[in-house]
């Protein structure tokens, strides 16, 4: 009875860090996860490198004891970043290569 309603409520892990992901993304860096995916190489690469600035921020913030600093905010755009890195999805399946137009 408990594992029907984990897995109905997404408490099962993969559902619920996957939708974590979807809404950190766009809540943070203003960018769908569908947009993600249909992005090339360079694309990505640029929206790394916005993801990182982010990372940056947040960090001084924290290293400042900045009032507005977010932990949650923090683990969320590193997360983001490194399935950027990896080439990965909100799902965690590897991103496959644009159709070329």
């Amino acid at each position: 009875m408990r594992e029907a309603a984990r897995d109905q409520f997404g408490h099962n892990g993969t559902r619920s860090h996957s939708a974590a992901r979807r809404v950190a993304m766009r809540l943070l860096v203003g960018v769908d996860i569908e947009d993600i995916e249909a992005l090339t190489a360079d694309g990505r690469g640029q929206l790394l490198l916005r993801v990182e600035r982010l990372i940056e921020r947040e960090r001084l913030k924290g290293a400042q004891r900045h009032w507005s600093y977010d932990l949650n905010r923090h683990i969320a755009l590193a997360d983001a970043a490194r399935c950027l890195r990896e080439g990965r999805n909100a799902d965690g399946r590897p991103v496959e290569a644009p159709p070329a137009t």
